[in-house]
């Protein structure tokens, strides 16, 4: 068999599928998506097209490593985010070739179930801070027993130093989000890179007693050392990974203990099998994985032949768009079902979708999202 054509598609909101084809007539999918410069993934998958085209697709591992090794400058997220959505859709291929799931290549199911988090959010009509408080128990009516919020509930930026108020606004809405909620559901805070150590620190301890599944994010993930040193002030789990690529770049953070829950992107890190890597690694240290996923349902099915493999998965996160879970409405002929909080582990060959070409075709869009961006009242750039 032998790969013979490489298609990609850039699909509302603001996600890219991939469609690799082969001269046997098995066609896998994955999702090379980098938010805010995907077009620049796209030229990086055409400046493979000469290592693919020809190539056979079950020997993912060989392709992987030409890929990788062969650009010299390895790494990176525009690099990563291109192997990885080929790598997904390999897998796919493969998995289709032999008429198994994805997971079942890797181990088999240690699950039956994968849990999934919900995030919650408000609309501007509602009073912002009370809207989050009926959204969180919406989504516990909904079957969800994890959530995932802000610190203090907001998105605005937070400043390198917090006066007294910021403090007692997030402690404020931390204990009535836990009070709302009972103590039988997950919350999970994300810090999104935006508190600075001290901050985090800080705010890490007010909220000790509430329990919180894990802090992520609590600084950027540059510097390891300092993630270390914020681990080692509180009680609260910290989470990174969503901005590190290949088992190296998780390597640190594992070896320094820095983090108890690694998120890597199934997008990002280097796909399905980096991934499945990374949760071994982080196996040896007593930590769990909780894969990171904001983009579509091709990497949601991705993630879930991860989750459903890996004995120290915890929890899943998939985007909430306008206030719905986008389980693959239009895009997947059998789009994802969630009961209770989780999702059956799918047992169709591959990833175990398939694409409705049709509706991806009419919902194309330039490829141009870009992230947003904030800054503080003086005019600075601040983190988002």
């Amino acid at each position: 068999m032998k790969i013979t054509n490489l298609e990609i598609f850039f699909v509302k909101p603001r996600w890219a599928f991939l469609k690799v084809s082969t001269d046997e007539g098995i066609v896998g999918w994955g999702e090379p998506v980098l938010e805010g410069r995907t077009r620049t993934v796209w030229q990086a998958i055409e400046e493979f097209r000469p290592v693919l085209i020809g190539a056979d697709p079950l020997r993912i591992e060989h392709l992987w490593q030409i890929m990788y090794r062969t650009t010299f400058y390895r790494g990176g997220p525009i690099l990563m985010s291109c192997i990885s959505g080929i790598e997904q859709a390999l897998w796919d291929i493969k998995g289709k070739y032999y008429n198994m799931p994805v997971y079942e290549m890797l181990g088999g199911r240690v699950r039956d179930r994968i849990k999934m988090y919900a995030h919650i959010s408000t609309s501007h009509t509602q009073n912002e801070i009370e809207g989050l408080y009926e959204c969180a128990l919406e989504r516990k009516e909904m079957g969800f027993t994890a959530i995932k919020t802000r610190p203090n509930g907001k998105k605005g930026p937070v400043h390198d130093v917090e006066n007294r108020a910021w403090f007692k606004s997030a402690v404020e809405f931390q204990t009535k989000l836990r009070e709302t909620v009972g103590d039988e559901m997950d919350i999970a805070i994300d810090a999104h890179g935006c508190l600075t150590p001290n901050v985090s620190i800080q705010f890490a301890r007010a909220i000790e007693d509430l329990h919180p599944m894990f802090l992520e994010e609590p600084c950027l993930p540059e510097n390891v050392d300092t993630l270390a040193r914020i681990a080692s002030m509180t009680s609260v789990p910290i989470a990174t990974g969503e901005r590190l690529f290949t088992k190296w770049g998780f390597r640190e953070v594992l070896e320094k203990q820095a983090a108890v829950v690694v998120q890597p992107d199934i997008c990002h890190c280097g796909g399905i099998f980096e991934a499945r890597k990374i949760a071994s690694m982080a196996e040896t240290y007593y930590a769990n994985i909780a894969p990171h996923n904001p983009l579509g349902p091709i990497s949601l099915a991705a993630c879930l032949q991860v989750d459903a493999c890996s004995h120290n998965f915890i929890v899943q996160e998939h985007p909430w768009v306008k206030g719905n879970l986008q389980l693959g409405e239009g895009y997947l002929k059998n789009p994802f079902k969630v009961v209770g909080g989780c999702i059956d582990v799918p047992t169709g060959p591959g990833l175990g979708i398939e694409p409705d070409e049709e509706f991806i075709q009419f919902n194309q869009y330039p490829g141009d999202w870009d992230t947003p961006r904030q800054y503080f009242e003086d005019g600075a750039i601040a983190q988002w």
